[in-house]
């Protein structure tokens, strides 16, 4: 697994209980976010990009300007998101 999925990795085990996800590895450099069986979003990381899978539409993110802890940003501000709108 690449540094920086590692990075993303540890950061989202932290709060994996607070939004009740798992992290898990998919494959040589890719992660899987899942609640209750289901995958919510997949990581990958292809060289100088990473890309974010989530409900059926991928975003490309360069690894350059987006760190590790901003993609964790974006990922944690989804799940907020999705959380509410499923409460709502």
């Amino acid at each position: 697994m690449s540094e920086y999925l590692s990075q993303v990795r540890e950061m989202l085990s932290k709060d994996a209980g607070k939004y009740n996800i798992k992290v898990e590895n998919k494959g040589k450099n890719a992660l899987s976010i899942t609640r209750e069986g289901s995958e919510l979003m997949s990581i990958r990381d292809a060289d100088d990009n990473v890309e974010l899978t989530f409900r059926g539409q991928k975003y490309t993110y360069d690894k350059w300007y987006t760190k590790p802890q901003h993609l964790v940003q974006v990922i944690i501000n989804v799940l907020n998101a999705n959380t509410q709108q499923n409460n709502a």
